[in-house]
């Protein structure tokens, strides 16, 4: 029988702390799911959450970041389509100019009001409960 356990995985809210407003980071898929996504990806065996968070930044992203905060953990099983994934999602910061690398065909660096609307899984859930603790300080609650 197949691991039935759902696959770890982290994603970024990185604010590009160098800029007015502190857009985020937004990469564009390389790879199925096609379109707009937030930085990040598989933790691999061995290595902690915070470690697999950095590293996708920099694969992806080309920037070294600063974790700032565990934001929250997204675990509905249908938020990918490819297997049931569980994903913990930082708030970080970096400055400098971000360079799609990795598996991200390009990247923009984006306000709140410029997101694109072909967001991948379930980013736009997420952005959305960003943007609500970001302005009101409301964070996601559970359940």
């Amino acid at each position: 029988m197949a691991d039935r356990n759902p696959a770890p995985t982290v994603d970024l809210i990185i604010e590009m702390s160098d800029r007015p407003h502190r857009p985020i980071v937004l990469i564009e898929r390389l790879n199925e799911p096609y379109g707009w996504a937030l930085p990040g990806g598989f933790v691999d065996y061995g290595e902690s959450v915070e470690t697999a968070a950095k590293r996708e930044a920099q694969e992806e992203t080309n920037l070294e970041v600063t974790l700032i905060e565990q934001f929250f953990v997204y675990s509905d099983p249908a938020r990918d389509a490819r297997k049931h994934t569980l994903s913990i999602v930082f708030i970080a910061t970096a400055s400098g100019e971000p360079v799609a690398q990795d598996d991200a065909k390009s990247l923009t660096v984006v306000n709140s009001w410029e997101v694109p609307e072909n967001l991948c899984f379930d980013h736009d859930q997420i952005l959305r409960d960003y943007w609500r603790y970001r302005h009101y300080g409301h964070r996601p609650r559970l359940g």
